[in-house]
């Protein structure tokens, strides 16, 4: 191990030791449950290991809570991504259903789509998915949303140059 992963070896095990149990605490408090507190820890600190220079955090429970808490939000959006999906999974009858693998897999997808647009506005998101994952026409969207054809154009140009643009990185 060279100098440089030693260091960032010890700092970050020494900000895990400080600041661990501070953080259980404070993510048990705001999720209400002991174990998905320890698991989004976790997560946090394996954030903080990823940074490219954890020695220049100077503000060390600032940053993790930062952390955390964009984990507990893209906890909650998965979890109510799940829940709509499961929803309308029920409204097929069951020898429709793909398989648990196949349903995962919608879900990834939907996760990973819903990242994609997170900088868009709600209306640029519902035309997204109104168009490419329920299937409708544009005019249908229109009909829907009461929006212009025009203003529809322009709001899945935006969500679409979105997606293209999470890909390439």
């Amino acid at each position: 191990m060279n100098g440089q992963n030693l260091l960032k070896q010890q700092t970050v095990t020494r900000i895990f030791q400080q600041h661990y149990l501070w953080l259980c605490s404070r993510l048990a408090f705001r999720t209400g449950c002991n174990h998905s507190a320890e698991d989004i820890a976790a997560e946090t600190f394996l954030r903080v290991w990823m940074l490219p220079d954890p020695t220049a955090i100077r503000e060390p429970r600032a940053l993790l809570t930062t952390i955390a808490q964009r984990l507990m939000y893209e906890t909650w959006r998965r979890r109510d991504l799940e829940k709509a999906y499961l929803q309308s999974l029920s409204l097929v009858p069951e020898e429709l259903h793909p398989s648990p693998q196949e349903q995962l897999m919608l879900i990834q997808s939907l996760v990973a789509i819903d990242r994609l647009l997170e900088g868009l506005s709600r209306q640029a998101r519902s035309v997204f998915v109104l168009s490419q994952l329920e299937g409708l026409t544009y005019v249908q969207i229109q009909q829907r949303l009461g929006l212009s054809l025009g203003r529809i154009h322009q709001l899945m140009a935006q969500a679409l140059r979105c997606c293209y643009l999470g890909l390439e990185e």
